[in-house]
């Protein structure tokens, strides 16, 4: 194995061609805005509806401290974003992410690919004991997803969240590092 392959997340020697995880661009700010805003994407996440490119771009331009911001793209499109929010002072040592993938490509692996190089930041070079996220409790394609790494339910959080005009109940996970 090559230094350069060693220093890669584990599932990216195995990515097809075409497929490649890397840190979000500033560049990307207009095709990360059209993703967020797909109706399944934003069904999943906390976000508003009819996000702008300024909005995003502007959150792209400040991220918090020790956040990391990756996405998966497929012959250079991005078909899915993820991002880590280190915490601090006396839980610096947990990191909180989220994550979505394109409308159009779930159940093709994307998630797997991202969820899979953010876990192993966050594990080999972020040095993160703790990774934690809310997940709505009638996603259960991200829950089995979540699951496959580790991930474990923690709690329930009713009312967790307005989405299509109803509260939604959501599940808190983690995934502790040994």
């Amino acid at each position: 194995m090559s230094e350069s392959e060693e220093n890669e997340p584990r599932d990216r020697a195995r990515l097809p061609d075409g497929v490649v995880v890397r840190a979000v661009r500033l560049s990307d700010a207009e095709e990360v805005t059209d993703l967020i805003n797909l109706p399944g994407v934003r069904a999943g996440t906390l976000r508003p509806p009819y996000q702008t490119v300024e909005e995003v771009r502007k959150h792209m331009e400040n991220p918090s401290p020790g956040a990391l911001n990756l996405v998966v793209t497929l012959n250079g499109k991005i078909v899915g974003s993820c991002g880590l929010n280190r915490l601090a002072g006396r839980r610096q040592h947990v990191a909180s992410i989220g994550m979505g993938v394109h409308d159009d490509f779930t159940g093709r692996g994307f998630g797997r690919v991202l969820l899979g190089a953010m876990v192993d930041a966050a594990d080999d070079w972020l040095d993160v004991k703790r990774l934690e996220l809310t997940v709505y409790t009638d996603n259960d394609v991200a829950i089995r997803l979540y699951e496959k790494f580790g991930f474990e339910k923690e709690g329930l959080l009713r009312s967790f969240g307005y989405r299509a005009g109803q509260y939604v109940d959501a599940y808190t996970m983690a995934r502790l590092r040994a």
